[in-house]
């Protein structure tokens, strides 16, 4: 080979080596730029974790209070919802002790059975207002949503079989519901 196409050679790999130095700086160079931008999206993704955590935390904590809150306002409105019946029954609690004291002075028992009697009735007309209501018993087929069996007894015909024949204790229905069952005897 000649002098000129060796020089021509050593000319060209040295422009080789000067582009593929300056393709790898480049590439540091894109590199670095590369990794700047990851470390800027991860600091963004960060924050915004950080941000959803408190709001999600904020949003637990409020929600907690608001459970305790309405809790708390469900306890006090049982409270008063009872305060209202209460004071609908002080007069017949009145009326009661009233009654009890003049039972040594009363010498006309057919009057104080009349106030006993006022009395009763004053007291069954708050309960219907407030929405109790008896059930009833006596003649009626047994049912289990509104009678506890307490006895049974041989039915005297047919027709009496699975009936209510006494009742040992009433029961109460409020607003349609069961308060207390009616204690009775069934004929079987």
């Amino acid at each position: 080979m000649t002098k000129k196409s060796e020089e021509k050679d050593i000319m060209n790999e040295n422009k080789e080596q000067e582009m593929q130095d300056q393709s790898f700086g480049t590439d540091n160079d894109k590199s670095s730029v590369s990794d700047n931008q990851d470390d800027k999206k991860g600091e963004d993704l960060n924050l915004k974790l950080n941000e959803l955590n408190d709001k999600y935390l904020r949003l637990f904590s409020e929600f907690d209070n608001y459970r305790k809150r309405t809790l708390k306002e469900k306890i006090e409105y049982s409270k008063m919802a009872s305060s209202d019946i209460l004071a609908a029954l002080l007069p017949v609690f009145d009326d009661l002790g009233r009654a009890c004291e003049m039972a040594d002075d009363t010498k006309d028992e057919e009057s104080y059975a009349e106030g006993i009697f006022l009395i009763y009735s004053k007291f069954k007309s708050i309960l219907t207002q407030k929405g109790v209501e008896v059930i009833p018993t006596v003649g009626e087929d047994f049912n289990t949503d509104f009678h506890e069996a307490i006895s049974n007894v041989p039915a005297k015909s047919d027709e009496e079989k699975g009936k209510v024949i006494e009742e040992v204790e009433k029961g109460y229905l409020l607003h349609g519901k069961v308060l207390r069952f009616a204690k009775v005897v069934v004929a079987n």
